[in-house]
Formats: structure tokens, C-alpha cells, sequence
């Protein structure tokens, strides 16, 4: 289904459909007007010649420079050759396609005073299948992510690089095969391409759409691990959690609890501690307020998404030019902060509870790192070096760049969201996740081998789908094909639909 864009409705779905998925966008009739009406009072200002920062004069500490006619006429191409300055390998594909649809929705609000044709050429390179080439450094998340979406305005004169039908090519030559006409950059059409946070908001939403399906996940890990744990299960009590009143705790206890139904540790056929561990009772509170976070970044995200982020911003309905800071990223970049700690805190979780498994002085009589050959055989011991040490990558990872702020441009900004950064941490961030996670499926699946009793429905779910791609670990064998085939599933969420088809959603 086409997803229509009227500036105001666009959520972290729609970009993964678009992004992801490619999903076709429409620009709404009433959303083109109001573009339309925007650059008509543009062109009658500079008719006027009313003094508009970006339009007439230069940029940054040459805001001050008052362009001549001719000047205004070629400004626009120098402001993209000069901020087209990144560096690094190329940017996915999806993160650009997910820039280009949120410069589109901030162009449908009516207020960055370019061209129609300009959106409009957004909307076909989408459409088509035309996708900037884009290095992934370069911007500081003020001013937008500037050298970034310079390269993908850069196509809009017929220039830069491009894929096309999964060929490297020139963008004049994709834009040619693509059927799409180069529609050039006139006063203020460069600066509205490029003037925006919207990269780093692009990978935020596709971010936390992958984050929130990774914490479902961990909950189903989390469940498998108690089941082989042989957990008291009154802590996953939905009623403690009421009791308390944080939302993300509420869900995670229902989801926990909901892939141990049927399960021999739900009867009281097994003996189990009055008490366990905080690594297992506390998991509904960790990954609950891991949740908590994520939905305020998700809220954060959404209203960038469909706010007007752009410099200057033009006002039909009273005439006006407004200049300030609606580029900067901080809004974004300290929430999403906060998802990718709140994502290492829950592999932290998940890495305690592997030691349990493995440790045969807490793991309640399975075997030592799950061998029945011990001496000759060291099991999964080796496995967890291997979460360890990307647990350790994950600390790191976690330091805030929202505080990193670096002063560029001769002080003229000289306070940057650096939220460009706190985007490629958290691409890094989930990377690592995958592989963490799918350890502890791992170790978990191999612990429900050992164990005899009934597992919960989703539980044994889960242990199927892992045993489709990982064997019992009988003697030992080369882990690394392994742990890549677990990360690999992790990040394929095959586990989480297989269980959600069984037992229902985990939301």
C-alpha cells in the first residue's frame, strides 16, 4: 500500500515499509500546495529583494555576505559541491531511502520554500529505485546531517553516484535509466535538500523498529533461560508489576510469562529456590525499562519525523522569514542515546544469565559450560569470551555523544547534537546485540536438551527454530559457525514471528 505523505502522519513503520521494504510514496494534493504556495511568497521576496539567510546571502560565518543577482543564481550548486565533504564507506540503502522520505514530509509541511519539482524528484527517485551513494561520516547532527544529504542533492543537478537496479553508477546516468528528469537547484532549492536532521532520524526510526523486535526477542531468550534454570516464576506475576506501575515492567512480565505457559515450571511438579538470582528476577524490570525507553526515543523520533526541521523557515500565512536552529539533532540524538544503553544494559542481563547456565556452582545441576564430557570436552566455555567480549565493546559503544559537542564553522556553530554519531554507535550497538542474544539461545537451547521436563509452548518454540540451524552440542566442534548462524537468526527475528505464531504477540 502506497504511503501517502501529508507531513504530519509519517511513523517509525512507514519509514521501515519505505525504507526496507520499498514501499511506494505519494505526496498528498493538499501537502503540494501548500509547497506551492510556500516558494510563490519565496519568489516574490526575492523579487523584492528582501535579505533571506541561505536565499541571498552565504551560509554559516558568511551568513553576513549579500549575494548579487547573479550570484544567488549559482550559490545554490556551490553550498552542495562544498558541503558534499564526507568521508567513510557508503551509507546502507535503506538509511538513505529513509532520509529522502523525511525531506519529503518536512517539504509537505509548506514552510522550506524550494521547488516543487525538487520534492517531487524525491518522491520518484523513491518510487524508482534511485539511491544516493553516501559516506557514512562527515556530519555533526547541526545544520542537519549537511555533508550527507549533500550527496544525495548532488543527483538533483545530475551528479554524484548512484545505485540503480543494484548497479554503481554516475547519478545523471541513473537518473537517465530511471526515466527521471533533472530538475536542477534554483534559489533556496539546495539549502531546503539538505538543511535537516534527517539521516540520522531516518536510522533512529529503523533503529528502533529493530530494537523493539530485539527486546522481544530477549524476552523469549530470557524464558528459555529460566525454564533451564529452573526459575520461580512468581517474579513474571503481571500483578507485581501493576503493584509498581512502570509500563515497559508490565509488558515484559506478560511476554515472559506468556512463552511459559504449559510449562512444568507453571504446575509446581519442580523444585525450585525460594529466590533466584537479580540476573533472573529482575529481568521484566531491566528489559521493562529498556521498553520505557525506547517508546520515549519512538516519541522523540516521530515528532521529528513530521516536524518542520529546517533554516530558515518561511511562513505563508503571515508573510514571514524565520531563521533559527530547527536542524539540530539533540532532540534526537539524547534520546536515542538512551536506546542503545538501554539495549547494552540488556545484554549485560543476557551475558549474566549465560554464566549461569554454564557455571555449575549457579546453574542448579546442569553439567560445567553444558558438556557431559568435562575434561575432554569444554562445552560452551569459549562461548562466552566471545559474549564478553563484545559486551565489552557494547560499554564502550555507550558512552553519550549527545554531550560530545565540538565547535566548527569559526564558532559560528559552536554547539553540534553529534547526532550522527550517537546513529552509526547504535548500528554498531545492534550488531553486537545479535551475537550476544544468540549465545544465550544457544547456551539456553542446549540447557532444554539436557533438562527433562515439559517446556513452556513458546520456549520450546524458540528451541525448535534455533535447532534448525545450530545441533546439540554433543562433542566438541568449531563454535564460530555457530555463533554466526545464531547472530544471523537473531537479527532474521525468525525466532520472534515463529513464537508470535504460536502463542500470539509479545506486545
Amino acid at each position: 500500500m502506497t504511503v501517502i505523505l501529508t507531513g504530519k502522519n509519517l511513523t517509525i513503520e512507514d519509514v521501515v515499509k519505505v525504507a526496507r521494504y520499498g514501499e511506494k510514496v505519494e505526496l498528498h494534493p493538499e501537502a503540494l500546495e501548500r509547497i506551492k504556495v510556500c516558494r510563490a511568497m519565496l519568489e516574490r521576496k526575492i523579487i523584492a529583494k528582501e535579505i533571506m539567510y541561505g536565499v541571498n546571502t552565504g551560509i554559516g560565518e558568511f551568513s553576513e555576505i549579500v549575494l548579487n543577482d547573479e550570484q544567488v543564481k549559482e550559490f545554490q550548486k556551490y553550498l552542495i559541491y562544498n558541503h558534499a565533504a564526507g568521508i567513510g564507506e557508503a551509507v546502507p540503502l535503506e538509511q538513505v531511502r529513509g532520509a529522502m522520505l523525511g525531506r519529503i514530509n518536512v517539504h509537505a509541511n509548506g514552510n522550506s520554500g524550494c521547488r516543487p519539482e525538487i520534492t517531487q524528484t524525491f518522491v520518484e527517485m523513491l518510487n524508482r529505485g534511485v539511491t544516493p551513494y553516501v559516506c557514512n561520516k562527515g556530519s555533526v547532527g547541526a545544520c542537519g546531517d549537511l555533508a550527507p544529504m549533500s550527496q544525495i542533492a548532488l543527483l538533483m543537478m545530475g551528479e554524484g553516484h548512484a545505485y540503480y537496479n543494484g548497479e554503481f553508477m554516475s547519478g545523471k546516468e541513473a537518473f537517465e535509466k530511471a526515466g527521471i528528469p533533472i530538475p536542477g537547484l534554483q534559489a533556496r532549492d539546495g539549502l531546503a535538500s539538505i538543511n535537516g536532521s534527517n539521516l540520522l532520524t531516518a536510522m533512529s526510526a529503523i533503529h528502533l523498529y529493530d530494537m523493539n523486535r530485539f527486546l522481544k526477542q530477549a524476552e523469549i531468550a530470557a524464558a528459555m533461560s529460566l525454564e533451564a534454570l529452573l526459575a520461580n516464576t512468581k517474579p513474571y506475576d503481571v500483578r507485581l508489576h501493576q503493584l509498581r506501575g512502570f509500563p515497559g515492567a508490565v509488558r515484559s512480565s506478560v511476554a515472559i510469562k506468556k512463552c511459559l505457559e504449559e510449562s512444568d515450571l507453571m504446575t509446581g511438579k519442580l523444585k525450585i529456590k525460594v529466590q533466584d538470582a537479580y540476573s533472573m528476577r529482575s529481568t521484566p524490570q531491566v528489559i521493562g525499562a529498556a521498553h520505557d525507553a525506547i517508546l520515549h526515543a519512538r516519541k522523540q523520533v516521530e515528532i521529528e519525523l513530521n516536524g518542520v526541521g529546517d533554516n530558515p523557515i518561511f511562513l505563508p500565512e503571515d508573510n514571514l522569514t524565520l531563521t533559527g536552529a530547527n536542524f539540530q539533532g539533540t532532540p534526537v540524538s539524547l534520546p536515542m542515546d538512551m536506546a542503545g544503553i538501554a539495549v547494552t544494559m540488556v545484554c549485560v542481563l543476557s551475558e549474566r544469565r549465560l554464566n549461569r547456565l554454564l557455571n555449575p556452582a549457579l546453574s542448579v545441576g546442569l553439567p560445567a559450560f553444558l558438556t557431559k564430557g568435562a575434561g575432554m570436552f569444554s562445552g560452551l566455555m569459549l562461548s562466552q569470551y566471545t559474549a564478553d567480549m563484545q559486551i565489552v565493546e557494547q560499554r564502550i559503544l555507550s558512552v553519550p555523544a549527545s554531550i560530545q559537542s565540538i565547535p566548527a564553522a569559526a564558532d559560528q556553530e559552536d554547539f553540534v547534537s553529534m547526532g550522527m554519531n550517537t546513529a552509526l554507535k547504535n548500528c554498531q550497538i545492534l550488531d553486537n546485540a545479535y551475537g550476544i542474544l544468540g549465545i544465550e539461545f544457544m547456551a539456553a537451547a542446549q540447557a532444554l536438551d539436557i533438562r527433562e521436563h515439559k517446556a513452556g509452548k513458546g520456549v520450546q518454540m524458540a528451541k525448535d527454530v534455533i535447532r534448525k540451524y545450530v545441533e546439540f552440542l554433543d562433542i566438541d566442534r568449531p563454535l564460530y559457525p555457530d555463533h554466526n548462524k545464531m547472530k544471523a537468526l537473531v537479527k532474521s527475528c525468525e525466532i520472534l514471528e515463529e513464537v508470535e505464531n504460536c502463542i500470539g504477540s509479545l506486545e
